[in-house]
């Protein structure tokens, strides 16, 4: 039986692909979650988080945002265009219960979907930007 977890392809791993995010990307924000993205090359969807100390001082409040995340994006990843997203979680998510964590991932999943996201080469960038 296949593990219906997160694959390892399908997360940003390295410090690089981070960076990236941080410099040219698309955003999307909602009252609890704030999500960069960018086109990447690989045909497919790779999720980070980036869940701080801000949010709530007590891990388990940081782990379970991050559950809810990953279940959220492992169900749409089918769905959504080949991006890199990071999404940050905001001091509001604490508080709030899951099924209301995941109602506002969904909305995200599905501007992220009828955004315009296309890769547009500029000069020295070879990976290319988003345009909304």
């Amino acid at each position: 039986m296949r593990a219906a977890g997160l694959p390892r392809e399908a997360r940003l791993r390295s410090a690089g692909d981070f960076a990236a995010l941080r410099h040219t990307s698309g955003r999307l924000g909602g009252r609890c979650f704030s999500v960069r993205y960018r086109v990447n090359e690989l045909g497919h969807p790779r999720l980070g988080l980036a869940i701080s100390k801000r949010v709530s001082k007590r891990a388990v409040d940081r782990n379970r945002i991050k559950r809810l995340v990953r279940e959220s994006f492992r169900r749409a990843r089918l769905d959504l265009p080949p991006v890199d997203l990071m999404v940050m979680a905001r001091e509001q998510a604490c508080g709030l219960p899951g099924p209301e964590l995941l109602a506002e991932l969904q909305q995200l999943w599905k501007k992220l979907r009828s955004a315009k996201v296309e890769p547009t080469l500029k000069p020295g960038d070879p990976t290319g930007t988003i345009v909304r």
